[in-house]
This record gives structure tokens, sequence and C-alpha cells, in this order.
């Protein structure tokens, strides 16, 4: 029987956790993890930068307008992942919105443990106001760590009374960081990549001895999230983290927040990063596209240009 598409995309993401042991090192794991996932032709312009000291990259269309970004975070549980490993995915958000977008290479873990990753993240942000750009144009996106950290920068803004981006993307986010969502159980033979006891492990790594799970920067589910702009949330039905996005979405409800839960049939944890087997893929990140429009209005600006 031919491998189908979801299988290519399992395979892809299996034979790099294959190649590593008790004995590889943080640095191998993140080297393999771009060099497995950080390939890209999409024709976008990219520019490397330092948004408020941090290591970033500006991944730009074609004619798209000055006024208005996407601030990305990328995931890999805190641990591993960067810009190289998930330009790919940026730039086909960037191509299909028509919208450039600020990815950063934020402090990982455990050489940087929490706050580091939400202090790059704010830094960031701050620096594309300071540079100009209104949090009315502005709109964050990010992928399990990343949409945590998508979450807490937005916590962390409001808490110092900064102004909150216009909308969210959240793609898979990580927002329970206990890991209590029954579907750690429910899913836990469908997902063939994470279980809860990774998950866990990740979280240590995060935390430290320490840090407290239950902290609404560390885990937003936790979060009194009054006031958060409109969301978009995309998860695969055979994640194991599936609940973090499925409770957290009621909970935001519940405070009054615009929510969009797409649940998506048959995928897989941020099955968006696999455009080269997946329609799915595609689908996902035109949905993310025309979200993004709607809130930051980029093809209606186009449009009349």
């Amino acid at each position: 029987m031919a491998a189908t598409p979801i299988d290519l995309a399992i395979e892809r993401i299996r034979a790099v956790y294959r190649s590593w042991n008790r004995e590889t090192s943080v640095t191998q794991m993140r080297s393999d993890w771009d060099a497995a996932f950080g390939g890209s032709t999409a024709p976008v312009t990219c520019e490397c930068v330092s948004a408020g000291g941090v290591d970033g990259e500006w991944i730009s269309p074609d004619d798209a307008p000055e006024d208005k970004a996407i601030l990305y975070f990328h995931g890999g549980g805190f641990r591993i992942g960067s810009v190289a490993s998930h330009r790919d995915l940026i730039a086909q958000i960037a191509l299909a919105s028509g919208c450039r977008v600020l990815a950063i290479n934020y402090r990982l873990a455990p050489e940087h443990r929490f706050p580091a990753a939400l202090d790059n993240a704010v830094a960031a942000y701050r620096w594309m106001l300071d540079r100009g750009l209104k949090s009315a144009n502005i709109a964050l996106a990010g992928d399990s760590a990343g949409g945590n950290l998508v979450l807490a920068a937005m916590l962390a803004l409001r808490e110092r009374r900064l102004p909150l981006p216009a909308s969210a993307v959240l793609m898979s986010p990580w927002t329970d960081l206990v890991a209590t969502g029954a579907s750690y159980v429910s899913r836990a033979e469908a997902d063939p990549i994470h279980q809860r006891a990774m998950i866990l492990a990740l979280a240590k790594n995060y935390l430290g001895g320490q840090g407290d799970p239950y902290d609404p920067l560390v885990s937003p589910l936790y979060a009194d999230l009054g006031g958060l702009p409109p969301l978009l949330i995309q998860v695969g039905d055979r994640e194991t983290v599936l609940d973090d996005s499925v409770m957290f979405a009621e909970i935001a409800r519940a405070a009054g927040i615009d929510v969009n839960l797409e649940v998506w049939d048959g995928m897989i944890h941020v099955f968006q990063m696999f455009g080269a087997e997946l329609p799915e893929a595609h689908q996902a990140i035109v949905s993310i596209a025309q979200f993004l429009n709607r809130h930051l209005h980029i093809k209606a600006e186009r449009a009349s240009s």
C-alpha cells in the first residue's frame, strides 16, 4: 500500500527522532532539526535584523505594505527550532497573506530558562512599536511552544499596559505545561510523535527545578484572558495536545474573546509545516491568511493602491 501524505510527514519527523539517543547533545538536536526542515524555495526576501537586541529575520513577499507586519514565534518545545527550521512555513504565511513577517530566534532552554524567551518576545514587539508600527497593524503568530509564547507575550504586554496586537494565530499551541488535558490519554495511540512524558520533560527543561507550571505566563490556560484580541486556533485531531487548544478556546470564549477554533481531522502537531506533503497544510494557511486579512486589512489596502 502506498504511503499517504500524512504518513510521509510523520516519517520525516520520526527519521530525525530516530537519529537521537541519550548521548545526543542539545546543539546536535538543534542542528539536525534545522537541517531536516530548513529548506525553502518560496519567493520571498529575507533580511537579518536585530529586533530590540534579539536575532531576527524579516521575511517579506513582493509589494508587502511597510506599515503592517506579523511577529512570528517558532515552535520546538522551547528547546529546539529556529527561524531556519520554520522559514518555509513563515514564508508561506507571508505569501498567502501578502504581509511581511518578523521571525525571531528567542533564547532556548536549558541554557536560558523561563522567562528568557518571553522577555525576547516582548522586546521584539516593543522594537516594532518603536520603529513606528501601530499595534492595530501588527498580528502575532506562532506554533506549539511559539503559540504559548504568543499568548504569554500578550498577557505580559497587558500587564505592562502596552497596546495589544490586532489579532493572533496559534497553531497547535502548548497552553498547559501541566498537561492535564484528556487528549493526552485519548489521543495517545493516534499521535505518532508526542506523548505526555515527553511534554512534561520539555516543561521541566523550560522551567528548571523552581519554576511554576501553573504560572499564567508559563501556562496561559490558567490566565485571566480578558481583553485579548481575536484568536485563530488550528489544531490536529490526532494530537495529544489537542485539549490544550480545545480547553483554551472554551476558557477564552467564556472571557469574551473572539475565538475561531479549527480542529483538522486526521492531522498531526503543526501539520502546517508539511506543505510539500499535505494539501491540508495549504488549506490551513489559506485560512490563516484570510483571518489575518480580516484584522490587518492587507488585501483591501493592496487592492486600492
